[in-house]
């Protein structure tokens, strides 16, 4: 399913858009909130730099609210209506999943996707 070279094994790994064999990110653990932000200017085994292109950061903002929005609700279903809890217990669990995977999923993955939109332009990925 995730084929080496795909764009959705890059946006899940983490890993340089053109090659896919080397992590962006200095450190790998996306709980290690100090650092989790900090990636590498250039792939260590291919040489790309890792640049934004200028109307990222406007992409970003909507697909992170729709990635959150899809999280928040999938847990309330999850909550209220197959587990049967209390409405207050509910948007406990939509809370806490939002907090558990945030920098699991929305932080990491969106710098990812910043970093294929200049290589797909450019023709280096297909």
């Amino acid at each position: 399913m995730l084929k080496k070279g795909s764009k959705v094994n890059s946006i899940l790994t983490g890993t340089c858009p053109r090659c896919q064999n080397e992590s962006m990110y200095v450190e790998k653990n996306p709980y290690n909130l100090a650092t989790v932000l900090k990636m590498n200017e250039n792939c260590g085994h291919c040489g790309l730099k890792y640049q934004l292109e200028p109307s990222f950061f406007y992409g970003a903002m909507y697909v992170s609210y729709g990635v959150n929005v899809a999280i928040g609700i999938a847990a309330f279903i999850i909550a209220y209506v197959f587990l049967h809890l209390s409405l207050k217990v509910s948007f406990i669990a939509i809370v806490s999943s939002l907090i558990v995977l945030y920098p699991l999923v929305l932080i990491k993955s969106d710098r990812v996707k910043a970093r294929l939109a200049p290589l797909h332009k450019n023709g280096f990925l297909k």
